[in-house]
């Protein structure tokens, strides 16, 4: 079933495309969120890291997605640690370390007020994604302990994994939006989730937002208006969780089937560069989770 998901996916990104079209194709922004707990709780743990990178090509921005599939390509690429709370000795009932690698394809449209994204990604795990190693590494440059409980990590896999979201953009203001959305993913961790964004000035407008996987923060993958200030952001989520190849069946650590977010961000714009800082608050993912933990994210853009 899931291959043909993944196959569904390949074939609506490439709808209504023409050899012309993809000649045509220019680099319409880039876009990249650092996530980490030291920017947050300070603590390294759980959701302890990752690095997303976005490419967006398509043939021209007007301030907002085209109203038809596969004409603006959003090329994501993702670096993920999961780790329990001991790096040196695994805690009983935690959950697992778990390199993650992650390559995809998205579609973003939008239809009057509705804005829809579509994708399909590769989610590699296991030692063979190097994350260990690399974690390892600049542990040891920066004197913190080495991961020793990767040697029983998540095992070497992949996984074809399908995402859709689709939520309305309701304008208040011309600096306030309210943005409710839905949310489903197949393929590493199936879940459901509905939520809402809200964002308090210009950072973002007439710009494509991207959503981070780990705090459903947003990004700008194709730069907007750049009107310097400052944008306040908050937001939320829940989820209804089916299952997760970070969390098995039969492991010490039980998958808990709800899961819960709340984020807040500011973003800066200056006449050369710009800046959003966000923090979030995740709650626990497994039952036995002794507590809630806090990342921060940042996102940082030099203009010449």
């Amino acid at each position: 079933m899931m291959r043909k998901f993944a196959a569904l996916a390949v074939l609506m990104l490439g709808l209504g495309q023409t050899p012309a079209h993809a000649e045509d194709r220019v680099t319409l922004g880039w876009g990249r969120m650092f996530t980490n707990d030291t920017l947050g709780d300070g603590n390294d743990r759980w959701r302890t890291g990752s690095y997303t990178v976005s490419r967006v090509r398509g043939i021209s921005w007007s301030g907002q997605a085209p109203a038809s599939f596969g004409e603006v390509l959003e090329f994501r690429a993702r670096a993920e640690v999961v780790a329990p709370a001991n790096l040196l000795v695994q805690p009983p009932g935690d959950r697992r370390y778990a390199g993650i690698l992650s390559f995809g394809i998205h579609t973003h449209v939008q239809r009057e007020a509705w804005q829809v994204s579509a994708g399909v990604d590769l989610v590699v795990t296991g030692d063979q994604t190097g994350m260990s190693k690399i974690q390892g590494h600049l542990h040891d440059i920066l004197g913190y302990p080495e991961p020793v409980v990767a040697a029983n990590q998540i095992g070497n896999a992949f996984h074809p994994t399908l995402v859709v979201e689709a939520g309305p953009e309701i304008r208040l203001a011309p600096d306030v939006t309210v943005r409710p959305f839905v949310e489903g993913q197949a393929g590493l961790e199936t879940f459901v989730r509905a939520g809402v964004d809200v964002t308090l000035g210009a950072y973002g407008r007439n710009a494509l937002l991207v959503r981070e996987q780990v705090t459903g923060q947003r990004y700008r993958a194709v730069v907007g208006e750049t009107d310097p200030g400052l944008t306040f952001t908050l937001g939320g989520d829940v989820a209804h969780v089916y299952d997760s190849a970070l969390l098995p069946d039969g492991g010490a650590a039980v998958l808990s089937d709800t899961r819960t977010r709340l984020r807040v961000g500011l973003g800066w714009q200056g006449e050369h560069a710009s800046a959003f800082y966000g923090v979030t608050w995740l709650g626990s993912e497994f039952d036995g989770q002794r507590e809630d933990q806090v990342v921060g994210s940042l996102s940082l853009r030099l203009q010449f």
